[in-house]
């Protein structure tokens, strides 16, 4: 089955969700997990997306991201790419990901940090980490410069306009 047409979703913020296939810990391994990050950044750098968050857990993954395009596309370059190589690199012969993903588009700047902390938090309560910062796999770990939070969601300062 074909996943829903979005209509136009470039330059919106979303919160992603995607599973692994019948959410098996395929993203366990740290071999998988960091590739995963790296086809993350490879595309960013790529300037498919702006992505503004993310954290890799064993059976899904969650990003906070801003199309470029349109989000499908982003999201095929996202999972197809992952795919791709960890069949190529890592010799991976199974299914990956599960059909689809969660989309939901960010409506202001409290429902994004909500997100943003949702997402850093994700490990800690799954035990993978006693701080966000803690778990490698996530935007929280440091060292990651990623792109700051969208400007149509910043406050408007009246005051310099």
């Amino acid at each position: 089955m074909a996943a829903p047409r979005r209509g136009n979703t470039g330059s919106s913020c979303y919160f992603i969700t995607a599973s692994t296939f019948q959410k098996r810990n395929i993203l366990q391994s740290d071999r998988m997990a960091r590739l995963f990050v790296d086809v993350l950044l490879h595309y960013r750098q790529q300037e498919k997306y702006l992505l503004h968050e993310f954290v890799v857990m064993p059976d899904h993954f969650h990003l906070l991201i801003t199309p470029v395009q349109a989000l499908e596309r982003s999201m095929q370059f996202i999972k197809g790419g992952f795919s791709f190589r960890a069949k190529k690199e890592l010799h991976f012969e199974h299914e990956i990901w599960q059909p689809s993903y969660y989309d939901r588009r960010v409506r202001g700047l409290e429902e994004y940090f909500s997100f943003r902390e949702y997402i850093r938090h994700n490990p800690v309560k799954r035990g993978l980490g006693q701080a966000p910062e803690q778990y490698a796999y996530s935007s929280a770990a440091p060292g990651l410069d990623l792109d700051s939070t969208p400007q149509r969601l910043k406050p408007v300062d009246f005051m310099s306009a």
